[in-house]
This record gives C-alpha cells, structure tokens and sequence, in this order.
C-alpha cells in the first residue's frame, strides 16, 4: 500500500522480481502516466487500484487500455485527467482505436558531399540509379542504389558544363540521359552496353533552348517525348518526340516568356502541359490527338513569377502546388474546366514546392533560400497542408520522392552544401 505518497513517476522496474505480489494500491498519487507493461511481472495480481491519480489517456497510457481488457486483475474505475476529449472518461471504457499514436518523421539516412540542383530517380535493368546535376561539378552524377548496404554509391559520370537538369528517359529497353546546359548547349546522351558506359548520341537545337530550367518525359499514345522549358527572353520551350535514330524536334511551344518550370498533367483522361514563367500567369496547353500536338487551353488564375509547378492528386481531385521566390506560393483544385485555389502557403525565396506521397499520407516540401524547409501533410478533413516538420536543407532547389526496396527516402539537392537523403520512417508513439 504506497498511496497518498505524492508519487509523480515510477521506473518501467518498479516492481520487478515481486512475483508473489496480489494487492497493490496506487491510489491518491500524483502519476500522470505510467510505463509500458509495468505490472507484467506481477504474474498473481488480483488487486489494483489507480484511482485519486491525473492520468493523462494519450499514446503512452494505450497499453494500459489493452491490459484492462484482458487481466484477471480487479481494477476500481479509474479516470482519465486529460486531455479534453477523455477528460472525466473510464479508462476501462476507451477504445485502443480512440488513439492515433502512428506518426512519421524524415530522418537523415545518407549525406551526399556534393552541391547539386536536381535529383531524377530511374529504374534500368531491375536497378535502381539517381541522376543529379552538378552545375560546380561540371557533372550529371549518376548513383546506383546498393540494396545490402542500402546506401547509393557512385556508379558513373556524364560531362556537363554548368548542368541544370539531368532527365533520365528509360524507352524501349534504351536509357538515354538528356544533359541541359546553360553554357554550351544541350546533348542527349545514350547507355552502351557494349562498352558499359553513356555514349553521346545528338545535339539539342541551341538556337531554341538558350537557357533551359526544367525537363519533364512523359508517353502519350505509346509514343515517348519530352519538353525542355527555356528560361531565356529569345529561346523556346520545345517538345522533342523519340523515334528509331533518337529523339526530334517536334513543336515549339511558348516563345519569348522566360519559363521556369513545365509539368506534364492528365486531367479527366486527357494530357496537358503547364508551363510556369517570369512574364506571365501559368499556362495550360491540351494534347490534340487529331493534330498531334499542344494547343493553348487558358491560364492558371492570375499568378505571375511563378518558379514552379507541381501536381498532385488526392483520390480523385487534381491539385496543383504553385512556387513563388517573392510572395505567396498556392495549392489550387481542378474542378472541371480551371483551377480554382484552395491553400495560401508564405513563402518568402521559394524555389521548389514539391508534393510528394508515402502509401496513404500526401506530404509537401516547402524549400527556401532564406530558412528552413517546411514539411506539410495533407489533412483530409480540413482539406488543406498543415505544417508538420521542419528540415535543414540549405538553399534547396528539388525534392524527390525515392521508394528503395523496403526504404522510402526523400532527395534533397543543395545549390550551396551537401546533397541530403532523408528517410521516412514510421514511429509507434505507444511503444
């Protein structure tokens, strides 16, 4: 009998060795929670009694829910002190389902000691590889994925001056690499397995992509493409279309707007590209199956000086997630002909946005040249991201989603310190 003793906490072995132990009272303390399976060497336990105590009923104390349910034991009704919802409640009487103690966080699994601004997973020959661009390293980098040491390791590099993106197109059993340059212009490089190692295979029209900023491949109609967006005030963005001997121009899209960003989007069954620039509000161009090319659609809203977008889909909504370096970036819903917004992100030197899911959960990587990066997750009944974790990326300029066998990781290339892989882990708050 210890009650009334001012008791505030007690060691997961209190009571260790005290087989022999029936009675035990607890009552009129001060214990606000207790540790897991603390009454498990008390084999012969008949009575116990907790009452008098400010028992906090969150994920820790879930346990003791369990064990109520299936002890021998005679237990006097004991409440709960907090929080809200269970305040004044019989412990005996909560549900183990009345918990949500299964959370996530991103960890650091590997550190990368190099400067990179873009990260491109890719599968070849049942293999794993990452492409990254190093404009300081004058390089795409390619790592391959090590499953015993679930690490990636250095696997071969491709000559690109001042690299800006490094898009990996894996077509018709061929890998090829599209190298873009902002000096120099931009190749495409092809796998030879012959001599095991990237064999350069064509030029990409310097005349219309002067400054290229983003890649993006995509199939439609069993066809492979992909489209070079042009950041500069005379260059194009162009779509280039893979036939027998390589890949060639096909249609010049969007002239003059100093483009940042183009995503690849099908909506109700039909493909769309969106293209992002300094000069305008983001533009939406439909595939014609009839013309076989992309026609203007219209305009996303009113934005100007977006750096970014990306898409993202919840069941069935489409979403896209629009970055901007100087004010606010926005999270805005298809609905049937426009997009209409539905999330006001402050975003002060943004260069990346990028959503991303993990089996059920949809999470977004907020980046920023000026503090930290803001994890948010997708709350389904509010409908909106909530802040959820902060990482230290210093100026990062991708995110990228990696499942690696049983290891689900998060790219995040640096334009100024170490490329970081974060992993994705879940934690049991109840253990």
């Amino acid at each position: 009998f210890i009650e009334n003793n001012d008791i505030q906490a007690l060691s997961k072995a209190t009571f260790r060795g005290l087989k022999s132990l029936t009675h035990l009272s607890l009552a009129n303390n001060n214990l606000q929670t207790l540790p897991r399976d603390l009454f498990k060497p008390l084999d012969i336990l008949s009575d116990l009694d907790l009452r008098g105590n400010t028992l906090a009923c969150d994920c820790k104390i879930k346990w003791l829910v369990e064990w109520l349910e299936n002890t021998n034991t005679t237990v006097p009704a004991t409440f709960c002190s907090s929080p809200g919802q269970f305040e004044g409640q019989r412990i005996r009487d909560l549900a183990l389902s009345d918990f949500q103690c299964i959370t996530t966080d991103f960890v650091v699994h590997q550190v990368l000691p190099f400067q990179a601004v873009s990260a491109e997973p890719f599968t070849y020959a049942s293999d794993l590889y990452v492409a990254l661009a190093q404009p300081g390293a004058s390089s795409c980098t390619v790592l391959k994925w090590d499953y015993v040491e679930r690490k990636l390791r250095d696997f071969d590099r491709i000559p690109a001056h001042s690299a800006v993106h490094c898009k990996p197109i894996v077509a018709q059993n061929q890998l090829y690499v599209v190298v873009a340059q902002l000096f120099g212009g931009s190749y495409i490089y092809r796998w030879d397995t012959a001599v095991d190692k990237f064999i350069k295979i064509q030029d990409i029209d310097s005349q219309k992509t002067r400054k290229p900023n983003d890649i993006e491949a995509f199939q439609i109609e069993g066809d492979w493409y992909f489209v070079i967006a042009d950041s500069s005030k005379a260059g194009s963005t162009s779509l280039y279309r893979l036939n027998q001997n390589g890949f060639y121009s096909h249609q010049a899209l969007h002239a003059w707007h100093r483009d940042t960003d183009v995503e690849y989007v099908e909506n109700d069954g039909k493909p769309r590209l969106i293209i992002s620039s300094s000069s305008q509000a983001p533009v939406i161009y439909q595939w014609s199956r009839a013309q076989k090319q992309f026609l203007p659609q219209g305009e996303v809203g009113e934005m100007l000086d977006v750096q970014m977008v990306k898409h993202f889909k919840v069941k069935r909504d489409q979403f896209l997630c629009l970055s901007r370096y100087i004010g606010d970036s926005k999270v805005v819903r298809w609905e049937g002909q426009r997009f209409v917004e539905v999330q006001t992100l402050p975003s002060r030197g943004s260069m990346v946005m990028q959503p991303f899911s993990v089996e059920q959960r949809h999470y977004l990587a907020l980046g920023s040249d000026f503090s930290f990066t803001h994890i948010y997750l997708w709350d389904e009944e509010k409908q909106k991201f909530v802040k959820f974790q902060e990482l230290s990326v210093q100026a990062p300029r991708a995110f990228r989603y990696v499942p690696a066998s049983d290891v689900q990781l998060l790219l995040a290339p640096s334009f100024k310190a170490n490329t970081l892989v974060y992993r994705h882990v879940v934690v049991d708050l109840s253990l």
